[in-house]
């Protein structure tokens, strides 16, 4: 039955005009992905009027496509330049821009691809195999459990804390603490705004992503003058070499990266299927989660430029971009910004997705899935032609070059809300973040509260007021006190890694031991 319909789908898509509707979609989306501040979520809302003269097959199916390939492609100005070209790719930054200052890029570019595929086909294939259960799955999770799951994300952030638990926590600590300033969530009160009217609506996290990787990168070029960015100290580059397209990724790939592979695409997943996380939220998990499975020769490296460090979160965030349409479909409930977009489309179509969708609009759903599934395999067949077009842009002059990254993330940063407030916050961000730096103060803790934060207080807040404030309630309930213990365990283990007590644990678990040896 799954077979048939799935195939229907396919049928779908290769009729001549959605054929052409598809690859136009992919590439779209990928080049939206790469440009910094013009993220995929941006680029559907922007393209929903067209879907007004398509059919809702067609139409949903395009936005659903744009997505896919956005998801991917905010990697390939992460590794080229160290700016994010979506929220998604703010951990592919941390390994994949120091690769390419190594001279790796081919095997950074490569591995983005490859990891990307792989986790956005098993997510895919999860989502056609399970969605009912998945979905039940996500249904029953209350907001005590969704505070564990987010809370244990908050715990792994010790891992990339530069050998420092105490300045990563700390810079944790401030991203959840600007993720508080605006308006109080239960009850809409102002919470530090000062009086101000732009500060009610809080600080929004694209600027500051902008700023502390785009601007802050740009700061310390001005300073290394003479040195080319992107790395590979201004030499020539083999554009044979510098782009990966084929299908079929080296065997070695497979092997290196069989647990990140795994384990990863199945977290990606049920983080997507959470509604509201999303595959930035995939992404955070998986390079912290991923750098706990690793050898502990390879662990250390983690940020320094080691393909691991892009494989973890390339293979997460786009196994929960597939993940995040589980809740949009099956409970008419949007998985992440895009899916919450995507939904609008649904809704001015005359659909409503919720529960007996797949039954009522088989032929919509299962086009969805087999379009996601041929994005993935397209993401392999394209990307040598995207990665060539900006590959290229490393031969623009540096001062021209540092100047097309300000201008790119300044419309980035006004675009996602329309207010110059958002420029002073790109600004500010920058210089920090160019001065934290320079003090061995990890940034990527900073953003990952910034960006839990808000998911984690309004889940904490309602578990308490069912609860009547009893924080036992986090203890009663088994899936959260197991994540509650995981989170413990995760906080404390690196303050215990100095007597190898620690790690020898999460060695056992995900059975590395061997690997080290």
């Amino acid at each position: 039955m799954v077979i048939n319909e799935l195939f229907a789908g396919f049928g779908n898509i290769f009729t001549p005009l959605n054929l052409l509707i598809f690859a136009g979609a992919l590439v779209l989306g990928m080049l939206s992905g790469a440009i910094p501040g013009m993220n995929g979520t941006m680029t559907v809302v922007l393209l929903i009027p067209l879907t007004y003269v398509m059919d809702a097959t067609t139409g949903i199916m395009m936005l659903a496509v744009i997505y896919a390939g956005a998801v991917y492609a905010g990697s390939i100005s992460a590794i080229l330049f160290r700016v994010p070209g979506a929220p998604e790719a703010i951990m592919t930054t941390l390994d994949g821009y120091p690769m390419n200052q190594k001279g790796k890029l081919r095997e950074a570019i490569s591995t983005a691809v490859f990891c990307s595929a792989f986790g956005g086909i098993v997510g895919t294939v999860f989502l056609i195999l399970f969605s009912p259960m998945l979905s039940e799955w996500a249904y029953r999770i209350s907001s005590a459990e969704f505070f564990a799951v987010i809370l244990l994300g908050l715990a792994l952030v010790t891992t990339i804390g530069s050998g420092n638990v105490t300045k990563a926590s700390m810079m944790m600590a401030g991203g959840l603490f600007i993720g508080v300033i605006g308006l109080d969530p239960m009850t809409a009160r102002p919470r530090f705004t000062f009086g101000s009217q732009t500060l009610m609506s809080g600080i929004n996290f694209i600027p500051v992503i902008l700023g502390v990787f785009a601007l802050s990168e740009v700061l310390k070029q001005l300073r290394q003058e003479g040195q080319m960015i992107g790395g590979d100290g201004g030499g020539e580059i083999d554009m044979e070499n510098a782009s990966s397209g084929g299908i079929f990724p080296p065997v070695d790939y497979i092997k290196r990266f069989s647990r990140i592979l795994g384990l990863n695409s199945v977290l990606g997943t049920f983080i997507g299927v959470l509604p509201g996380a999303g595959a930035t939220t995939g992404a955070l998990f998986g390079y912290t989660f991923g750098q706990r499975i690793v050898p502990e020769k390879i662990r250390k490296q983690f940020g320094t430029g080691v393909p691991e460090g892009v494989a973890a979160p390339e293979t997460a965030n786009n196994a929960a971009c597939s993940g995040a349409f589980v809740p949009l479909l099956t409970l008419g409930i949007p998985g992440s910004a895009t899916t919450a977009v995507i939904l609008a489309a649904f809704i001015l179509h005359g659909i409503r997705p919720g529960p007996g969708m797949i039954q009522a609009q088989g032929e919509l759903v299962y086009t969805i899935f087999a379009a996601l599934l041929l994005a993935n395999v397209g993401i392999l067949l394209a990307n040598k032609l995207i990665v060539r077009s900006f590959v290229k842009i490393r031969h623009i002059p540096e001062p021209l070059l540092l100047s097309l990254i300000v201008m790119f993330s300044a419309i980035g940063a006004y675009a996602t809300r329309n207010i110059v407030f958002d420029l002073w916050v790109m600004l500010v961000s920058g210089v920090l973040g160019y001065y934290l730096e320079q003090y061995n103060y990890p940034i990527a803790p900073l953003i990952i509260g910034l960006v839990l934060g808000p998911l984690a207080e309004p889940s904490l807040r309602r578990a308490l007021i069912k609860s009547q404030g009893d924080f036992a309630v986090f203890l009663t309930r088994p899936i959260s006190a197991v994540l509650v213990v995981l989170s413990v365990l995760a906080f404390f283990i690196p303050l215990l890694q100095d007597t190898g007590a620690g790690q020898r644990i999460v060695d056992k678990l995900f059975g590395v031991e061997e690997a080290n040896s």
